[in-house]
């Protein structure tokens, strides 16, 4: 994935009252941190902000007074009613550098006839290169038959990535469909 471009001004003022002042002017408060380095506070252009960090595991590059700084989304605060993204952390990386992740997996294919595919893990964690990060991994189910087991070890991982969730992890179970006759039969007979 790509780095997003976003300008980003430094701000000296903190706490809750000049954090609503930014928000209600259109800007998203942050912090970067990482490599020991200080934390540097910055405010974030709202709209660009919101729609770069849309994906999981973003990675910005930020112009602060002219300074280049590349940094991985580590967590996102929102509004808990409205959804609106209240503050960003955001961790340093260089290019180059591996960085662990949790990406997630998505299902492709149909099962076998008469099976059904329950997926036990949404995400797997994964240690990648900053610049060339993965937003998810493919598992195809297609033919598959009731009984048959995913393990995260059976993830075709993109170049240059290590898993780092443990191999025997059950991803997907394949089982048998039940019928909506059967469902309804099951309580009765307990």
């Amino acid at each position: 994935m790509s780095e997003q471009k976003l300008a980003a001004e430094l701000r000296t003022e903190f706490g809750k009252g000049f954090a609503r002042r930014a928000r209600a002017a259109g800007q998203i408060p942050a912090v970067i941190y990482g490599h020991g380095a200080e934390p540097l506070h910055v405010n974030l252009p709202g709209r660009a902000t919101t729609l770069a960090v849309r994906v999981s595991n973003a990675l910005l590059a930020l112009d602060v007074n002219g300074e280049e700084h590349l940094a991985l989304v580590k967590d996102i605060q929102r509004d808990p009613i409205k959804q609106i993204i209240e503050h960003i952390d955001l961790l340093t990386v260089r290019k180059g550098e591996k960085v662990t992740v949790d990406v997630a997996v998505h299902i492709i294919g149909e099962a076998a006839i008469g099976a059904v595919a329950n997926q036990e893990a949404t995400t797997v964690s994964l240690e990648a290169e900053a610049t060339h990060l993965p937003t998810f991994v493919e598992i195809s189910i297609e033919g598959r038959k009731a009984g048959e087991h995913v393990h995260a070890s059976d993830i075709v991982l993109p170049s240059g990535s290590e898993l780092l969730t443990d191999p025997e992890t059950l991803v997907i179970h394949i089982s048998e469909a039940t019928s909506e006759a059967e469902e309804e039969a099951a309580p009765a007979a307990e």
